[in-house]
């Protein structure tokens, strides 16, 4: 209690001012007023994890443009060439943060939250947060095959059998490839790498260990060679095995520079230390003229690891994935780049809800209910049910005494996220609401209406949320429309809950009081609307229009509170095509300032449930900014196409993506229709190919659904296991008159117009 009354502020305002700083309290001041009054500012989670990154960005500043001489990631040389769209001038940035290139993907096990991540160029983080392995070509001519400091290699996601990353370098007569996966061995994950080199001419493979990874500098103090000289021991921690001897070592330290300037020379050092913690290694592979040698690096990742490693990757990584997706939902469509793309946002999203959910491997690998509840939906719809549950079940424990469900103080979204997904378990897999949950959900629920304001207020927010930290970039707190959509969806789906579990008194209560907010927020949108003059909804009441707005499209999707065509749904997603698009993807002005492909897809999926033909035109140009192992950053660079904020795999974008599929050929609308293919274009019906999409879970039950063309008409078949009685059946085709299927049908062909 003693910190309430000591006077903290009058000492750091007196320290601040003699030694002729700025005031940091009239800063902070200021800056609170651009924002709502909130009862927090912004989270601690997220100060924490800014402050990390501002942190490297320091070290990265002292480390990098003092020497440029030096092999740094791809990132690093795009970004401080003056010549590419990718530089960034330094002058008054004190931090140097990797802003133009955050791409990198992960690979792993569906059973491990072990994450190594390869970024564009092949450079390999085995650890979280780690160092790095490079790869190289050196000739004795000095023109060598670096891959970070190429213009463009080939890189791919291999999806077939065990996940890995090929990723293949050529640079004149000299050519790299390396393929990077995980397996399991005895119990620890091991991150396997299979380099090949191949020069014209006698050369070097090199293999070199870098303190760096694609956020910036991580730290090697010391290096030291292995007793068989096949591999090294990093920070006295850490190893690397070679599954030969290398044909020599070199070392250095960062008062020596990089130990690529001493290369190809060996040297007689077993080991080296650097107090400045950047050491570097390289253990040096002859190559013969055209001739290609391929050396294994394995790097275990737990310790102690006393098992000599056997250089090959187990039959049993393979199983362990084809098992995991075993049942899902599967696509069979003629657009090869959209079949990758679902394939490869399915092994992500697997990869990334082992035991926790993870919106991303490196810089978002932490546990967050927004991210969680959008990426359990999309695993649910794909029709990975025992995972989902596995996962749900861990919510009730991280929920705190009032009920509410904590990812950051501040932010109002998550209670109603983890009672709309909690719901849609429920009618996706026809199972009814666990007892264990019943608590959860009633003291979730008892947490939102205590969190209204008072409905008899004066002020155009009265019985909305209070001000809340912006959960998606919208801006300072504010009286956030998405943060109040999602309180009225939470609040139905507790009703619905708990009526299942005989709670007939508390369900009627929620939908009572789901119902006063919903009239409570249209209340503030008829002011809102009157004083803007049209009916597109901003990012809050007290806003104007501005790329925030995308947060509003909540009432439509995912949560359908409104019905497709409602005016200020349409009216808004309008405002955004027409000024915040680019390169045919939503530029998120705020924070972002990136284009952002799961609010693109938010977009998309209005367009869809609308009935209007540029949802289409919006998904074949996000799969234009898909990388080429089928990832997209949180958001992307629009001119170098590169990540600029955020996690450089972003598992929620994975997600919207599998759901947008999947919409396009089954997606419900309101309680008792379930709409089949509105959303499968006609260019995918080819004359004789079959195409399909499932086994697929809906509200009403299991559905797969397979088309073929023949004759200027679709042959529907429809194989159905509903959870009970059969919903109304609209079929349509995009630009085609719907129709109705009859009770029990489950083949017809439909007729093509145009």
């Amino acid at each position: 209690m003693w910190t309430k009354w000591f006077p903290w502020r009058f000492i750091v305002r007196r320290v601040a001012r003699a030694e002729g700083f700025i005031d940091p309290m009239v800063v902070l001041s200021q800056l609170q007023r651009f924002a709502q009054p909130s009862e927090v500012v912004a989270p601690v989670e997220l100060l924490r994890m800014v402050a990390v990154l501002q942190a490297r960005g320091l070290m990265n500043s002292q480390a990098i443009q003092h020497n440029l001489d030096w092999i740094w990631p791809h990132w690093v040389v795009r970004q401080f060439d003056p010549s590419d769209d990718a530089f960034i001038p330094r002058a008054f940035s004190i931090t140097h943060i990797n802003l133009t290139h955050r791409n990198w993907t992960a690979v792993g096990l569906p059973s491990s939250s072990d994450y190594p991540i390869i970024d564009p160029r092949g450079l390999v983080t085995p650890f979280y947060d780690g160092w790095s392995l490079d790869s190289w070509v050196l000739m004795p001519d000095r023109e060598n095959l670096i891959p970070s400091k190429l213009s463009s290699v080939s890189q791919k996601l291999v999806l077939d059998g065990n996940l890995a990353v090929e990723t293949k370098a050529e640079f004149k007569n000299l050519s790299l490839t390396s393929k990077v996966e995980m397996f399991r061995e005895e119990n620890v994950p091991v991150c396997q790498i299979a380099v090949k080199g191949r020069a014209g001419e006698n050369g070097w493979l090199a293999i070199s260990l870098r303190p760096y990874n694609p956020e910036g500098v991580s730290f090697i103090h010391h290096i030291s060679k292995l007793e068989d000289e096949r591999g090294w021991k990093i920070n006295n921690k850490n190893h690397v095995y070679f599954n030969v001897v290398p044909d020599g070592h070199n070392f250095s330290h960062y008062r020596e520079g990089d130990v690529y300037r001493k290369l190809p020379e060996p040297s007689q050092l077993n080991q080296i230390s650097c107090d400045v913690g950047m050491a570097t290694a390289a253990a040096l592979f002859q190559l013969k003229k055209d001739s290609e040698r391929e050396v294994i690096v394995q790097i275990p990742l737990k310790e102690p690891y006393h098992k000599i490693p056997v250089f090959r990757v187990p039959e049993s990584a393979k199983t362990e994935w084809d098992q995991s997706i075993k049942g899902a939902a599967r696509l069979s469509i003629p657009d090869q780049k959209f079949q990758f793309l679902y394939a490869a946002a399915l092994k992500t999203t697997v990869l990334h809800s082992s035991h926790e959910v993870y919106p991303g491997p490196f810089t978002y690998k932490h546990f967050w209910f927004r991210d969680a509840a959008m990426i359990l939906h999309a695993l649910l719809c794909a029709g990975l049910i025992d995972r989902v549950e596995k996962i749900l079940d861990s919510f009730p424990s991280r929920q705190t005494p009032l009920g509410y469900f904590r990812s950051q103080d501040g932010e109002w979204d998550s209670n109603g996220q983890v009672l709309w997904v909690m719901q849609r378990f429920c009618e996706l897999s026809g199972k009814p609401p666990k007892r264990e949950w019943k608590n959860a959900i009633s003291q979730a629920a008892h947490w939102i209406r205590r969190k209204r304001l008072p409905e008899n207020l004066k002020e155009p927010h009265a019985g909305l949320f209070p001000p809340g930290f912006s959960a998606e970039h919208l801006g300072p707190n504010d009286y956030y429309y998405w943060d109040n959509f999602w309180g009225v969806r939470g609040l139905k789906a507790a009703a619905e809950l708990l009526d299942f579990l005989g709670e007939e008194k508390s369900a009627r209560d929620f939908q009572h009081e789901a119902n006063s907010f919903l009239e409570s927020i249209e209340r503030s949108l008829n002011k809102v609307s009157g004083n803007l003059g049209h009916a597109a909804m901003p990012a809050s009441l007290y806003r104007r229009m501005d790329a925030g707005a995308i947060g509003s499209l909540a009432a439509s999707y995912p949560l359908q509170l409104w019905p497709a065509q409602d005016e200020r749904i349409l009216a808004t997603a309008d405002y955004l095509l027409k000024n915040c698009f680019v390169l045919g993807g939503f530029f998120h002005d705020v924070s972002h300032s990136g284009i952002n492909a799961y609010l693109t897809l938010h977009v998309a999926q209005i367009l869809l449930r609308a009935g209007d033909k540029r949802y289409f035109e919006i998904m074949k140009n996000l799969s234009d900014l898909a990388s080429p192992t089928g990832q997209w950053p949180e958001a992307i660079h629009p001119r170098n196409r590169g990540g600029c904020m955020g996690d450089g795999q972003h598992v929620w974008a994975a997600a919207e993506w599998m759901m947008m599929i999947r919409n396009c050929f089954v997606r419900e609308e309101d309680n008792n229709r379930l709409m089949l293919c509105s959303g499968v274009p006609l260019a995918w019906l080819k004359e004789n190919v079959e195409i399909s999409f499932g086994p697929a879970p809906t509200t009403f039950g299991m559905v797969h659904i397979r088309l073929k063309s023949q004759a200027n008409q679709v042959k529907v078949s429809l194989e159905a296991d509903w959870h009970r009685n059969a919903p109304q059946l609209h079929l349509s085709f995009p630009r085609q008159k719907p129709i109705q299927l009859k009770e029990n049908e489950t083949e017809i062909e439909f007729p093509l117009e145009g």
